[in-house]
């Protein structure tokens, strides 16, 4: 191991600061950070063909920023002079993407008025209401949605709108909604959103077993997966930290 450092040196050092750096962005599991730490170059060297290049796939979302950002100038060229529901439509759908969500909620606004008669760009507002923290106005765009469509976007839509319900102090039909939406499907938000609306309740022990089984989901997932699960099983344990046993 020494000899391999001492190889390696000052090389050795920057792959173990590269993969430290990559641990803390994406926080695998924590045994990671224990190779990288102890084993030094070659645990660096590990953790990087186990984890690093199979993210590549993921890092490619990052290279579509730019070509993105075009269209986006492009649109909003384009909307002065011809106003059309597609127009609006698609640079909302892209301002979304960049995370500007008022200006994607104002693009579906205008997308709606231009006589859009898909159930996309209302069901986009509402999302963007929804993560603006504005439930009370993302409910008349999901109702609309999971009223005519309770599949819509793989039960998502049904899913967010018990979580509107929940967030605008209709308990009842929150409840009634979630389990309907998680006897179909197990979208680890839905999870998670109805574990937050339990523990709100004082509902400790439901609310639990709704996040554990967010972390259950985890052995069974293809490597792929589990890494863009991340985030949700991130958020899992810290609900588990925060409740009482």
């Amino acid at each position: 191991m020494g000899f391999l450092s001492h190889l390696l040196y000052p090389w050795g050092l920057l792959l173990q600061g590269f993969a430290i750096v990559h641990f803390i962005r994406r926080r695998p599991d924590m045994y990671w950070f224990f190779i990288i730490l102890f084993l030094g170059p070659l645990g660096a060297l590990v953790y990087i063909f186990v984890e690093v290049i199979p993210d590549l796939g993921l890092l490619r979302q990052s290279f579509k920023v730019f070509p993105r950002r075009k269209r986006i100038s492009e649109l909003e060229t384009m909307v002065r002079d011809n106003p059309s529901s597609g127009n609006y439509e698609e640079l909302g759908d892209l301002y979304m993407d960049d995370g500007k969500l008022p200006l994607a909620r104002a693009a579906f606004d205008k997308a709606i008025a231009a006589r859009a008669d898909t159930l996309d760009p209302f069901y986009r507002r509402g999302v963007c209401a929804l993560l603006l923290g504005d439930a009370a106005d993302a409910l008349s765009d999901l109702e609309r949605v999971a009223g005519k469509d309770p599949d819509y976007d793989f039960h998502r839509a049904a899913g967010l709108l018990a979580h509107a319900y929940a967030q605008t102090g209709q308990r009842e039909k929150a409840e009634a909604l979630f389990r309907q939406v998680t006897a179909k499907s197990t979208s680890s938000e839905t999870y998670l959103n109805f574990a937050a609306m339990l523990a709100s309740e004082g509902r400790n022990g439901e609310a639990r077993e709704w996040a554990q089984k967010v972390l259950d989901k985890k052995p069974a997932m293809p490597a792929y997966l589990r890494r863009r699960e991340r985030p949700w099983f991130r958020n899992a344990r810290e609900m588990l930290k925060r409740l009482p046993a």
